[in-house]
């Protein structure tokens, strides 16, 4: 959690403040067709691999020498607004979760590596990936000798307990969803100030070995360890949002200053060294920088000029054409499980009615919303929960033209307003006030009017409140805010169909009062969730059969409506003429540290 990496969030910045953006109507008319149709048609043309060959995987035993060709530099990353705290155990953002992968480590990690090995995980901090002796109950795992935090302490098996002890007291987004079958969990998740995981974790110091106890088998539960959430800190490290602190990390670089308003820097670690390139290679840059406060448009420019080396927000929507006549090698689009849907809350009228609801699905023009965020070139529509690069088979659409929940279509063919209004008048809700949450990028902008146009051709009187894109998704969450409707973006935390299900509409992932609550509709529905919890669960399952269960849940779930899906989205990334060695991993997208910048 982002995305075009910024606005496609894993999920949810946990910034203490709040800031609110006016929509002017000029961002709304800047959108230029020509521009549009120039880059899908040359939208082929764009770099879809790396530019160059991965460099050879540096030596397990000590860092690269010096004089490597390829080492030194400052990479200079921009963006609109920061990405919020940056505590690795809280942040949810694809902004921060795509950088700390270069900070910190966990007990595994996913390939550091392009292409489909991406996705595969290969021990870390421990030195290798146990086997459960008792069906998916217990791991042990032995902790590797020798390793340190970017502050010369030693990494010992009491800062792993505490680690993941952490991960509870300080309410990260994913304590249930992702650590929630370890034994003890349930009670943390009660009272997180008192956790302790004593029967979920056992350290044994003479062994450097800990062990995971499960009350439950996981079948996701490596993915889930190799997830920044559960990177290992000192164990002294505080019981509460860190903010603007940064904490030690094990990885090539370190956090240094860090003004959320202008600017963060990182350098080395000093105390790194390669115990497993395929987990945590040797960073090439010297330096990483990230400037803040620069908006899209300009950091486009920015960019395209050398100014800056890659930059965190959209590329909005007028700058496509020039990108894709002008700017291709630079340009790359790669394929992501990523989606914008409208979130709407079950706890706030009208979307406390379930013909509301599907009135959304029914009239959301998914076309018109793909041409906005840049056209067929990067986007598609979407009729569910899970973006078609997971290849779920069955995917049915519901809510087009023609089609209902009892008779799906097999695709998305246009909106059906005539339906939409009259479901609106049937919900009772006809002529109710509705303010739509969004990002205040140009791109997400341009989608916002869109949507609350739509919101009035149906019956409501909508109004369009568009926040700091750093602040909106915390806001978003929090059910004090009482936020209506939202217009959002998810990104994969690791390729499974339960990062889209689970994540987003678990029981467990619904926090009342709280800006780490990831199910943002406020969904529960004991079925689905019957559904999830076997999935999840049940190791006798084929794939195939895992994959039906999840599919049975996507459209239990679409019959619902908590979400209107409009499209999935492919990453455009834009990078300054000096980086070569575009390294992109399907789960962390462009990893910084193999960059080069000579």
């Amino acid at each position: 959690m982002p995305r075009t990496e910024r606005p496609i969030r894993r999920n949810r910045t946990t910034a203490r403040t709040r800031d609110t953006a006016q929509a002017g109507p000029a961002l709304w008319r800047r959108s230029r067709l020509p521009a549009l149709l120039l880059f899908v048609f040359l939208a082929g043309s764009l770099t879809s691999q790396p530019l160059l060959a991965q460099q050879a995987a540096p030596s397990a035993t000590a860092p690269q020498p010096p004089d490597n060709p390829h080492r030194g530099g400052t990479l200079r990353l921009v963006a609109s607004t920061s990405g919020g705290t940056l505590d690795p155990q809280i942040n949810y953002t694809g902004e921060y979760i795509n950088l700390f992968v270069n900070v910190y480590d966990g007990l595994v990690s996913f390939r550091k590596a392009t292409g489909q090995a991406g996705t595969e995980i290969v021990p870390d901090l421990a030195q290798d990936i146990p086997t459960s002796p008792d069906g998916g109950l217990t791991y042990t795992f032995t902790l590797r000798p020798d390793i340190r935090f970017s502050n010369g302490q030693p990494v010992t098996v009491s800062d792993v307990v505490a680690s993941f002890r952490r991960i509870f007291r300080v309410g990260s987004p994913t304590a249930g969803a992702f650590y929630g079958a370890i034994a003890g969990a349930d009670d943390c998740l009660r009272a997180p100030a008192t956790c302790t995981l004593a029967q979920g974790l056992v350290a044994d110091p003479a062994n450097r070995t800990v062990t995971f106890h499960l009350v439950r088998p996981d079948t996701e539960f490596m993915h889930k360890l190799a997830f920044t959430h559960a990177v290992i800190l000192p164990a002294d490290s505080p019981d509460h949002d860190t903010g603007n602190t940064p904490l030690p990390g094990t990885g090539p670089y370190k956090l240094d200053t860090y003004d959320p308003n202008t600017r963060l820097d990182l350098s080395r670690n000093p105390y790194f060294h390669v115990w497993n390139p395929d987990a945590q290679p040797e960073g090439l840059p010297d330096l990483i920088t990230y400037t803040f406060g620069i908006p899209d448009e300009a950091a486009v420019t920015a960019v395209e000029n050398g100014q800056y080396d890659w930059m965190a927000d959209p590329v909005p929507l007028d700058r496509l054409g020039e990108l894709g006549s002008r700017y291709t090698a630079q340009t790359h689009v790669m394929r992501h499980p990523a989606f914008y849907d409208l979130v709407m809350n079950m706890h706030e009228a009208p979307f406390t009615s379930l013909k509301a609801r599907q009135a959304v699905n029914y009239a959301l023009n998914r076309k018109a919303l793909v041409i906005l965020f840049g056209g067929p070139g990067i986007a598609r529509p979407l009729c569910d929960m899970v973006p078609s690069s997971l290849e779920l088979a069955g995917s049915q659409c519901f809510y087009t033209k023609g089609a209902s929940p009892t008779q799906p279509a097999e695709q998305w063919h246009a909106p059906d307003l005539e339906t939409a209004r009259r479901l609106v008048r049937e919900s009772g809700t006809l002529g109710q006030k509705v303010t739509l949450i969004t990002g205040n990028t140009s791109t997400e902008m341009a989608m916002g009017n869109w949507a609350r146009d739509m919101l009035d051709a149906i019956g409501y009187h909508a109004v369009l409140r568009p926040l700091n894109t750093g602040l909106a998704f915390s806001y978003i969450q929090n059910t004090d805010n009482h936020m209506q409707i939202a217009l959002t973006s998810w990104a994969a935390d690791y390729l499974s169909p339960s990062n889209f299900l689970d994540a987003l509409l678990g029981c467990e992932n619904f926090h009342p009062h709280s800006d780490s609550s990831i199910n943002m509709p406020g969904f529960c529905d004991a079925s689905v969730q019957s559904l999830m919890d076997r999935a999840k669960t049940d190791t006798s399952l084929t794939t195939a059969q895992r994959n039906a269960l999840w599919q049975q849940a996507n459209r239990r779930v679409m019959a619902l409506s908590p979400i209107a899906p409009a499209f999935e989205t492919d990453a455009v990334i834009l990078t300054s003429p000096r980086v070569k060695n575009f390294f992109y991993t399907p789960v962390n997208r462009l990893l910084f540290s193999q960059v080069w910048l000579h």
